[in-house]
């Protein structure tokens, strides 16, 4: 039997593994990844699927979050051959009616084309503007911190006083429908708010989206939507070259079996191959929270009530995603859309609503509503020249999507919803590729059924109730084992923070005060899940 012995073993290579084990190693510890899958990346990869030559994102594409997280921008992946690139504008949506809306790169633009639409949007439009302006950086601290996010919260109240911290915990406790209504007189200016927040899995109408619809709409106007050129596995080479340059040794093709515990805590995993990585210092997992809990731990090293609530457990809907290659641009009826990069379609602001419900209730959505992308349009090396690689994904009830011919009917109204809003796509396409919910599991266990946040971002399932009742932090019920995947606080998007607060809290609990920290992290665990 093959053993290695490292200080700290991080199982999965996605982006939060990877982050990870940088910050790991960047302090010294000599660290070892696995990742089950032939290469890392995760959700950030791509490949030639569609056609020859036409570069798709396999998974995720656009990365708003990235570039504004001051996790990834820290870690220097320049100089390990990530670009990022941009569209000229970063998202627009497209009304099934043949109108559409364009959030530009320009606020003033974006404010602009709002004005048009109702008299008084575009001042609205600044005034968001400004008010993410005034709190951006000690907001994305806020919400990138392990709770209780203490410091953040104090430098946001500085920054924005009593009067405007309260008007922050309004917008997060807002649906993204009644934010929209609140502050413009136009469909056009609200969708871009309610159609960004239908990036994760809450409702327009639901608590908390818009917050999630601000959030994104913001950071089109300060970041962009950008992508990595060449593919998003670019990012991912930059992230697995950067760690490699701090000594991490990546392992790829094998996948764990078996977290070990041993006197109550984490020591290292078993392989598939039979192999064992002792890890005395901290095994961080960069995968779901059902897969470590109910898969990689043997049931008597996991508390009784918290595998109780990982009945309550509740997913993301399934996603179904389809690649194309086109031999000419999307031929869109709106002008508005065809310098965007991320296009929403398929329905208008009701329209939404109607959506959200018929998942809520387990219907398949008719029409759908359609995330798309423009990947040539955003970066010109994706495909040759005159020609667009284009992909869009929807959702489906998780209970409908194992049954082929649902998927298939679904595949056959996400193209119809395309070619109304661009007529003539049809004749254009020389490729296509079908992303069933089946296949993204397949590629990637962190996706059941292609969900795409590691859980529900719904508030009953966020902040000490992420990814079921505990401590809103890493430190999992085993001492010495750390949930460093989207599972954990603060949750789903390409940010990196689910992985760097993993690594922060294993170094702290090997600091000079890591007994005490452990003990204080036992005692709330165990008061937590009612165990004293």
């Amino acid at each position: 039997m093959a053993v290695t012995t490292c200080d700290a073993l991080v199982v999965g290579g996605g982006p939060n593994g990877l982050v990870a084990a940088i910050a790991l190693a960047d302090a010294g510890w000599d660290v070892v990844l696995v990742e089950a899958q032939d290469e890392v990346g995760g959700a950030v990869r791509s490949g030639e699927v569609a056609a020859p030559g036409f570069v798709t994102d396999l998974f995720s594409a656009f990365y708003p979050l990235a570039a504004a997280s001051p996790v990834i921008r820290d870690l220097g992946l320049t100089a390990h051959g990530l670009t990022w690139v941009r569209s000229a504008d970063p998202v627009a949506h497209a009304f099934p009616d043949g109108r559409g809306v364009a959030l530009k790169a320009d606020p003033q633009d974006t404010a602009a084309g709002l004005e048009a639409c109702a008299p008084g949007d575009g001042e609205a439009w600044l005034r968001l503007v400004a008010g993410w302006q005034q709190v951006r950086d000690p907001l994305l601290d806020l919400l990138f911190t392990p709770f209780p996010p203490v410091r953040a919260g104090l430098r946001l109240l500085r920054r924005a006083r009593v009067a405007g911290s309260l008007d922050m915990a309004r917008v997060a406790a807002l649906s993204a429908r009644r934010l929209g209504q609140e502050e413009f007189g136009s469909e056009e200016a609200r969708v871009l708010i309610s159609g960004n927040a239908m990036h994760s899995d809450l409702p327009p109408e639901g608590a908390g989206s818009a917050l999630y619809g601000w959030l994104l709409a913001m950071l089109g106007q300060d970041v962009g939507f950008p992508v990595p050129q060449g593919g998003a596995g670019m990012l991912a080479a930059a992230l697995r070259a950067r760690a490699e340059a701090a000594g991490v040794q990546v392992r790829c093709g094998q996948a764990v079996t078996r977290v070990e515990v041993a006197g109550g805590r984490a020591r290292g995993a078993r392989l598939a191959d039979g192999s064992v990585v002792r890890a005395p210092h901290g095994v961080l997992a960069d995968v779901s929270a059902p897969a470590l809990y109910r898969g990689l731990l043997e049931e008597h090293h996991v508390p009784r009530r918290l595998l109780a609530d990982l009945e309550r457990f509740q997913w993301d809907p399934a996603t179904l995603k389809v690649d194309w290659a086109l031999d000419a641009p999307l031929p869109w009826l709106a002008p508005e859309v065809r310098q965007a990069g991320t296009v929403h379609l398929g329905v208008g602001e009701d329209g939404l609503v109607d959506v959200a419900a018929d998942l809520t209730v387990g219907r398949v959505p008719d029409p759908p509503f359609l995330l798309l992308g423009q990947m040539t349009t955003a970066d010109p090396t994706r495909s040759p020249d005159g020609t667009e690689s284009a992909w869009a994904y929807t959702h489906l009830p998780r209970a409908a999507a194992g049954d082929a011919g649902v998927v298939a009917r679904h595949v056959e109204r996400v193209e119809a919803a395309l070619e109304q809003v661009a007529p003539g796509f049809g004749a254009h396409v020389v490729g296509r590729h079908v992303q069933d919910p089946a296949s993204l599991e397949r590629a990637d266990a962190n996706l059941s059924l292609g969900a795409l946040s590691g859980g529900t971002a719904a508030l009953h399932q966020q902040l000490v109730l992420r990814p079921t009742r505990g401590l809103g932090r890493p430190e999992t019920p085993v001492p010495g084992l750390f949930l460093a995947s989207a599972a954990a606080h603060p949750g789903g998007g390409v940010h990196g923070a689910c992985g760097w607060n993993a690594a922060l809290a294993a170094m702290r609990h090997r600091a000079p005060l890591g007994r005490v920290r452990r003990r204080l992290v036992g005692t709330a665990w165990a008061r937590v899940l009612d165990e004293r």
